[in-house]
């Protein structure tokens, strides 16, 4: 969502001062003159942090057995926009070797996380996932539902694993190319079939979520710009747009409504029933893995068929 991260001044203030009380409680005296490089992990392990669990999944299946990953939200109940940092968050990134994030303002408490532990680690890397594949902030964030947007970032990863400990880059390589099969075999080949049997097919979301997934399936997302912007944003959406996305789901104009259920509001769930009512299958997804522990390509996978599923079975 573009703008729902909301920063308060307060908030800024207090995050900073636990971003810097974490940091100076992290580092020994030897960590804060040193330009230690290479693995810091025990064993020549690469310490991994992401800021959302999907991009970690992606990061532990390339790095394997020489990456310790930590996915920092990756609560199913939680609103990752909404997420505020704790001092172990702080502690974690100031020390690790590499460090993950979605960008475009979907996660901007990870940029003051980041910024702040820039002096502990001089030879650590960083993936912005959108600044690598060209999302500017404003733009919609939610990249992981993109497939292309998926195998870059996946790529960058093997390549910045592999520079981090180039004694292992075979075996990062061999890690992604499993992991590309994986995807391509799984849920980019279910969003390959949705195209070629529904392709053009009108479908709705209650927000901009599935935008990439829509785009890549060949689906025509008819839902209201201004409404499903307002809700990505956390407005109220205009009330012209409210009654048309109401309309087109009472005339059965669209055959399946795409329901974010991790950041519900009272028109959304308004939307859902409607949907319900007119006999409209509603498909359900999500913005973090669920469950935390599966793999990104199973969650994506079952959210992807349940997509088919509803495509074959609606009006």
């Amino acid at each position: 969502m573009h703008q729902k991260t909301r920063i308060f001044i307060v908030a800024a203030i207090a995050v900073a001062m636990v971003v810097a009380l974490a940091i100076a409680l992290s580092r020994t005296p030897h960590e804060a003159n040193s330009g230690r490089s290479g693995p810091s992990g025990p064993g020549g392990i690469l310490r991994v942090v992401a800021a959302e669990n999907f991009w970690g999944s992606l990061a532990a299946q390339i790095g394997g057995a020489h990456v310790d990953v930590l996915s920092l939200v990756s609560d199913p109940n939680a609103d990752p926009h909404e997420y505020e940092a704790s001092a172990a968050d702080a502690r974690a990134v100031a020390q690790a070797d590499y460090v993950i994030e979605n960008g475009a303002g979907y996660d901007s408490w990870m940029d003051r996380l980041i910024g702040a532990g820039q002096g502990s680690r001089s030879d650590r890397k960083t993936l912005n996932v959108a600044a690598r594949v060209g999302v500017q902030e404003g733009g919609n964030p939610h990249l992981w539902y993109g497939p292309d947007y998926v195998n870059a970032a996946a790529a960058q990863m093997e390549q910045d694993l592999a520079a981090l400990d180039p004694a292992n880059a075979a075996y990062y390589e061999a890690n992604y190319q499993t992991l590309q099969a994986s995807l391509a075999a799984g849920y980019q080949g279910r969003i390959a079939a949705i195209k070629a049997q529904f392709g053009g097919t009108k479908v709705a979301a209650t927000e901009d979520i599935f935008s990439y997934l829509a785009d890549a399936a060949g689906l025509d997302l008819v839902s209201p710009k201004p409404f499903i912007s307002a809700v990505a944003e956390g407005n109220d959406p205009p009330p012209a747009s409210v009654v048309q996305f109401e309309d087109q789901l009472r005339s059965g104009q669209v055959k399946v409504l795409v329901y974010n259920e991790q950041t519900v509001t009272p028109l959304t769930d308004s939307m859902r029933q409607i949907a319900a009512q007119s006999g409209i299958p509603v498909v359900g997804i999500t913005e973090t893995m669920q469950p935390p522990n599966a793999t990104f390509q199973d969650w994506m996978g079952g959210q992807v068929t349940a997509l088919m599923r509803a495509l074959s079975s609606g009006k």
